[in-house]
């Protein structure tokens, strides 16, 4: 049986591959089970880590350090791709605020740790280290520790030690103001999913409305020269003449008095663009067909690499064609078309026209499925070069440089190839479910690692006095957190989704966030998270350079 024993003692590569599934399995399996209709989840994985580790299933260091913060960049990265294409529209829709009130738990987290460093008399170093743990920022601390060491010429284990006694609860601290937030304020989720639905249909939804042309001043003229007359985006996707005919339009089609039109626009811009041209007819599209059975429309997928960032006016499918593109969806929005648009793969367009025109222009499209059901490994391994290369960059010294780091900059990356992958040709869809594979390997790696980096001193450290310093983390972590939530939810009415994500994001804490992920069960909390990431992280580097400084 010296095989068995050298599985579980040994530190060879069997001995760590072993060791991590048996941490993620057991920590999956825990997270099922539910105490009072709550479950904690995949943190369940730390846990189940720091307990291996106390009874010396521990691997390598380095190992151990490369497995963790690879796995943190496979979730935020992961992340960052997928909700990147509605990150910047979000800061049109409160992002401000939600950066504004999580820099105020970054700064009154701080002045709670001061407060108790006056207090109690704990070294501001071993706060420093207690504040990252309770936030759960691990390049807070590699910050601190540098910080000091640099300063002084010496290490302090007291800062890893108060990381580690404080960590644990910090993760539960976090989810434990969402639930409470949760039951004292009475939160229901089918009126936040109501209240969610409704600021989709405000922010997002497109409409078709058949409108009478009764306006003298836009008869005989032309659908390109109608558009520069008003500041909305619409398309008219056909025209019905007085005299029955029923043609397909396009920016060369002339309106006429009493011309029937049947538009595409947003929903905002729909009472404004009925009284441009006339007056707003009951007629659904189904009446439309009948009128002319050789039109057809046809939503189109969109999957050939070669359309990728190409826009309307490159593809020239309505002068090829002669068909019409009335609507983009992108990730579920129905978006207004317009000659500048850039093309995603991944999206679909309605298209009208002729049945034959509209199969030419599926096959210049794609339109196949199955193609996009094959990884695009290329653009995320760039991604992360990339990602990687920007964390590494110093931003400020004071006087050690302060950097995004190995979460940060992937997650900054992510946002941006997301958003603007196109642009330079890079394939940035996945699948739902490669994404989410690819998130919970990542956030299983990593809390498996912390889980077995913190257990060999986490009793030890404990049984000497550190009891009280998981006191004092679950404070830095819970005070900050109540406030700022209670006030966002009172007096800013903010949805309980992106709650979640600001609190989960403005601790930097995935475990949060897959549990306000799994909680939601839509991507409000991750949206929330990434808006407010990318500052926090620098905010929380910062703050503990300067705390550590502070006391040399």
């Amino acid at each position: 049986m010296e095989w068995l024993y050298t599985l579980f003692a040994s530190g060879g590569i069997a001995h760590t591959v072993f060791t991590l599934a048996l941490v993620i399995t057991l920590g999956i399996l825990l997270g099922k089970v539910k105490i009072c209709g709550i479950s904690l989840g995949i943190t369940w994985i730390l846990f189940v880590g720091i307990i291996a580790a106390h009874f010396g299933m521990v691997i390598p260091n380095e190992v151990r350090h490369f497995i963790q913060e690879f796995g943190l960049i496979l979730f935020v990265f992961s992340i960052g791709l997928q909700v990147g294409p509605g990150f910047f529209s979000s800061f049109k829709h409160g992002g401000l605020t939600q950066v504004g009130l999580a820099a105020t738990i970054v700064f009154l987290g701080v002045a709670v740790a001061y407060a108790i460093h006056l207090i109690s008399g704990t070294p501001i170093p071993t706060m420093v280290g207690i504040l990252s743990g309770a936030v759960t920022n691990t390049p807070g601390l590699g910050a601190a520790q540098q910080a000091y060491a640099d300063a002084s010429g010496l290490e302090d284990p007291n800062i890893a030690l108060g990381y580690a006694v404080a960590y644990p609860l910090g993760v539960v601290g976090i989810i434990f103001s969402m639930i409470f937030i949760r039951y004292a304020l009475r939160v229901k989720f089918q009126k936040e999913d109501e209240a969610l639905a409704a600021l989709s249909a405000e922010h997002s939804m497109t409409e078709k409305i058949a409108v009478e042309c009764t306006n003298k001043m836009l008869s005989g003229h032309k659908i390109a020269h109608i558009r520069e007359l008003i500041n909305r985006q619409f398309v008219i996707s056909r025209i019905a003449h007085p005299d029955g005919t029923n043609v397909l339009a396009s920016g060369e089609s002339v309106v006429s008095l009493g011309d029937r039109l049947l538009i595409i626009c947003s929903s905002e811009d729909c009472e404004a663009v009925t009284a441009f041209f006339g007056v707003r007819l009951e007629m659904g599209e189904n009446e439309w067909e009948q009128n002319d059975t050789t039109l057809i429309s046809r939503r189109i997928l969109i999957t050939r690499p070669e359309i990728n960032g190409k826009t309307f006016s490159d593809l020239k499918l309505r002068t090829r064609y002669g068909i019409n593109i009335t609507r983009v969806n992108r990730a579920g929005v129905d978006l207004i078309p317009y000659q500048g648009m850039e093309l995603q793969i991944g999206d679909r367009v309605m298209v009208v026209g002729p049945e034959k025109a509209v199969g030419k222009v599926a096959e210049v499209l794609g339109n196949s499925l199955k193609k996009l059901n094959e990884p695009n490994l290329v653009t995320i391994f760039i991604g992360i070069a990339l990602g990687v290369m920007l964390g590494s960059i110093p931003l400020l010294n004071v006087p050690q440089p302060v950097k995004l780091g190995l979460a940060g900059g992937p997650l900054i990356i992510a946002l941006l190839i997301g958003r603007f992958g196109p642009h330079f040709h890079l394939v940035t869809y996945t699948t739902m479910s490669a994404n989410l594979m690819l998130r919970e390997i990542g956030i299983s790696l990593f809390l498996a690692a912390v889980g077995l980096g913190a257990g060999e001193g986490f009793v030890d450290a404990i049984m000497g006095g550190g009891y009280r310093w998981i006191g004092y983390g679950v404070l830095i972590t819970v005070i900050p957190l109540l406030l700022v939530g209670v006030f966002a939810r009172l007096k800013l009415k903010m949805n309980y989704y992106t709650l979640m994500g600001l609190m989960a994001g403005s601790m930097t804490d995935p475990p949060a966030l897959a549990y306000a992920n799994s909680t939601a069960g839509n991507d409000m909390p991750a949206l929330g998270y990434s808006t407010v990431y990318p500052v926090v992280m620098f905010l929380r580097v910062l703050t503990a350079q300067i705390f550590i400084l502070f006391a040399l």
